[in-house]
């Protein structure tokens, strides 16, 4: 993952510069772009952190840009800066999952405390995905066979009824869901059930 960083997209270079120099001096990482033509240019999908977006920019608007982010699957959290006449089209972004909007002239407490809570969002949310490609990276290195006796441990069975079920011996059983809880690195039946959660969710 990148390192997370303050995306700043304006046309007002005076606009750009305040705000790097006010988030550079709370130990942000700042990027700058004077378009969202510039920022799509230079776009990952591995950008973390959060994009700070103005909403009237010349050629493309900063709702435009949103929603080329969006159909290319990026879950950066964007903050809208609105002037007064453009809180209607803000609200119409958060609608479509913007993170929120401030409205020019803004204070830069409100600006930093917005960016901060969107970084930790940001951050918590990547964990979180990084965490579920783990658990299913478990699941994928399961047999079938392995699959199988999950499903039925996870179900509350025992380990004879597993047998009976499956048709196998109770030491094929067990040596089964050894390797299942070794796999899937959960040391009790609960933790299982969580991953197994999880998983689906």
């Amino acid at each position: 993952m990148t390192q997370p960083r303050v995306h700043i997209v304006d046309d007002d270079e005076a606009m750009r510069d305040s705000l790097k120099w006010l988030l550079e001096s709370r130990g942000l990482e700042v990027e700058l772009y004077a378009s969202g033509v510039e920022f799509l240019k230079n776009f990952d999908s591995s950008f973390c952190g959060c994009l700070v977006l103005d909403v009237r920019m010349p050629g493309m608007s900063g709702l435009d840009l949103y929603e080329q982010l969006q159909a290319r699957g990026s879950t950066l959290p964007v903050i809208f800066i609105t002037g007064h006449g453009d809180v209607p089209m803000a609200v119409s972004a958060l609608k479509k999952g913007a993170a929120d909007f401030i409205e020019k002239p803004f204070d830069d407490q409100d600006m930093v405390g917005l960016i901060e809570s969107c970084m930790r969002q940001d951050s918590a949310a990547a964990a979180k995905r990084a965490e579920s490609a783990s658990v299913a990276q478990r699941f994928d290195s399961l047999t079938q066979r392995e699959q199988e006796v999950l499903d039925l441990v996870v179900a509350g069975k025992l380990n004879k009824q597993i047998a009976d079920e499956l048709g196998i011996s109770i030491k094929t059983v067990e040596v089964h869901r050894s390797r299942v809880m070794q796999k899937m690195g959960a040391n009790s039946v609960a933790e299982l059930v969580q991953l197994t959660l999880k998983s689906a969710g």
